[in-house]
């Protein structure tokens, strides 16, 4: 038997969370063919909706996706989110939530994640005409990252 995803839940304790002390819940979500958001309001590729129960009707948001009904510029539309398309959900007033990792291409995006910062010539690339986020701070030399890729 194969795991559950807990997103489904943390996106619905979230949302409970939310209107039980008062805050705006907010969904931001990756569209892709099988969302049906308003498409005036994508931008790159991402939509940010409020889930909340006075900006909505009829939401639920079980372990396959969002559904709900809400005025675009005072036109009712139908909004359908699976839940793989969400990447994060928070409070709009404390910005408290999650992020949660998508990958489009899992082998890809592991590939990406794991290859070297190095040209052909083995220099570190960096786009010439933007300063060094390190030189800006007043470092010399840019620290290696804490973070590690577990396989």
């Amino acid at each position: 038997m194969s795991e559950q995803s807990a997103k489904p839940y943390l996106v619905r304790a979230i949302c409970e969370w939310c209107a039980d002390n008062g805050l705006t819940p907010y969904l931001n979500v990756r569209v892709n063919a099988d969302t049906r958001v308003p498409t005036a309001y994508v931008k790159n590729g991402e939509i940010v909706l409020n889930v909340s129960a006075a900006a909505t009707r009829r939401l639920t948001i079980d372990n396959h996706g969002v559904r709900f009904s809400a005025r675009f510029s005072g036109a009712s539309q139908e909004v359908s989110v699976p839940m793989s398309a969400v990447i994060g959900v928070f409070a709009k007033e404390t910005g408290y939530g999650f992020a949660f990792a998508t990958a489009r291409d899992p082998v890809a995006s592991l590939a990406a994640a794991t290859a070297p910062d190095t040209d052909v010539g083995g220099a570190p690339e960096r786009d010439s005409r933007k300063p060094d986020a390190a030189k800006q701070r007043g470092k010399g030399k840019a620290r290696p990252s804490h973070l590690q890729i577990i396989k």
